[in-house]
């Protein structure tokens, strides 16, 4: 095993270590090179968390996706015939993307590109920024061979952002909102050949030629990233953001929101499967002061499907029934209230805990988060096994586990005593006798 090898085992989870092996195992099968490229290798090497998989296919990535989903169940959210490129959600909610190695031509700034099959050093020599433009073999004759023709891994160490080449934002202007975005991410600074080529396409207006569909893929990217109100500031600071809808400025551009929602974010335990969609809540709270004509302009400008406006417009109804699930009085137990949080969408379980105006239902998604799903980790496949005699194949088997949980819970609460409430004691160098205080006199015991 190559030392990148190791390094991309030790970096993954353990669900993402499947998802590579699958499609490694569905690759071979089908006969065509495979490549963990892009945000995965930028991560891995630059010191980050890992959140989704890039794998770039010499050959036709679209049937190489659906063989994957057919494998695995995954499910393809995503797809672009003409890049032959699907974005897959796995059954461990592990996203990736798996894409055809591919060239780009631009007759024009802005314009669409011409699209062709190519190798895996023509496809990252088109790629946008030199972080970006880095593979790792998984094929077996070269598995863990490192692919880095821009020299990337310099720029990871320097943590400098550089075009690959000279004309790289002409090309494609929607580029310097990801310039931005990855800036403030990462913390890096900007190559000065990079700045003078952004500055140039600012000076020539070719911002105006962002398409819709690209900001709207932006505005996603924006949505999913831990930096999202920093990220947001530095765009209104560029003048970038007036692009996506221009009343986000200002006192309407509700950082304070989006601070409260990272914070909320932040209470989901590490490593526990929390499922959420982030654009709904993100697109919620990022409007909050937007009337309605303001909000019907971001839709437009950005071409947002009507599946993502549902997913944003239609959360608080839904939240509102579930918040009515969650201050019942009958849910007096913890394992009850497990059960109704945990069959939840995340989105709306976080929605509440920002905007529910209960406090008993703030405190039940607090215990739920920060109690509950931990202890419900602890419950292993093995020890419900071992309780029970039950395989986990067996269709009693997921009934048996929650019932385990549900018992860890009811259990941990009985524990939890608390103390009566002490009277308050009179003052030790004092007593009150009919309205004067008289000096107490030390008790001495023999």
């Amino acid at each position: 095993m190559s030392d990148y090898m190791f390094m991309l085992e030790n970096h993954l989870s353990p669900d993402q270590n499947r998802v590579v092996a699958e499609v490694q195992a569905a690759a071979v099968e089908t006969n065509v090179s495979i490549f963990l490229t892009g945000g995965a290798m930028r991560d891995m090497l630059g010191g980050f968390p890992i959140r989704d998989l890039d794998f770039t296919v010499e050959g036709n990535g679209l049937k190489l996706a659906r063989a994957v989903a057919a494998r695995t169940g995954a499910k393809i959210v995503r797809s672009d015939e003409t890049r032959k490129c699907a974005e897959l959600v796995f059954p461990s909610e592990v996203t990736a993307e798996i894409a055809m190695a591919r060239s780009e031509r631009y007759a024009r700034p802005g314009a669409r590109p011409q699209i062709a099959p190519a190798s895996i050093h023509e496809d990252l020599m088109r790629r946008d920024f030199t972080v970006d433009a880095i593979a790792l073999s998984l094929n077996p004759a070269s598995r863990g061979l490192l692919i880095d023709p821009t020299n990337g891994l310099g720029d990871l160490e320097r943590k400098e952002l550089r075009t690959t080449y000279n004309y790289a934002l002409y090309d494609d202007p929607g580029r310097i909102l990801r310039l931005v975005r990855l800036r403030v991410r990462l913390g890096f600074t900007i190559e000065d050949k990079t700045r003078m080529q952004y500055e140039n396409v600012r000076a020539e207006g070719l911002e105006k030629k962002i398409s819709a569909s690209r900001l709207f893929e932006e505005l996603r990217h924006i949505a999913n990233d831990s930096a999202a109100a920093d990220i947001l500031r530095a765009l209104e600071e560029e003048g970038l953001l007036q692009l996506f809808c221009p009343a986000l400025a200002g006192a309407k551009l509700n950082l304070a929101g989006l601070a409260k929602l990272q914070k909320a974010k932040q209470l989901i335990p590490f490593g526990v499967r929390f499922p959420f969609e982030n654009l709904g809540i993100f697109l919620s709270i990022l409007t909050e002061k937007l009337t309605p004509r303001e909000k019907t302009a971001l839709i437009q400008n950005t071409a947002m499907p009507k599946a993502d406006v549902d997913l944003w417009q239609k959360l608080p109804v839904r939240a509102r029934k579930l918040e009515k699930e969650v201050k019942a009085p009958m849910l007096s137990r913890p394992s009850e209230v497990y059960q109704v949080l945990s069959k939840a969408p995340g989105d709306q379980v976080l929605f509440l805990l920002i905007r529910s105006p209960l406090r008993l239902v703030q405190d039940r998604i607090r215990n739920y988060l920060q109690k509950y799903l931990p202890l419900a980790q602890e419950v292993t496949d093995e020890e419900v096994v071992q309780a029970t005699g039950v395989e986990p194949r067996s269709p009693k088997f997921q009934k048996l586990k929650d019932e385990i949980i549900a018992q860890k819970l009811n259990a941990r609460s009985k524990r939890t005593v608390h103390a009566p409430a002490a009277e308050p004691r009179p003052k030790a160098d004092s007593i009150q006798t009919g309205g004067r205080k008289a000096l107490r006199q030390p008790i001495v015991r023999r």
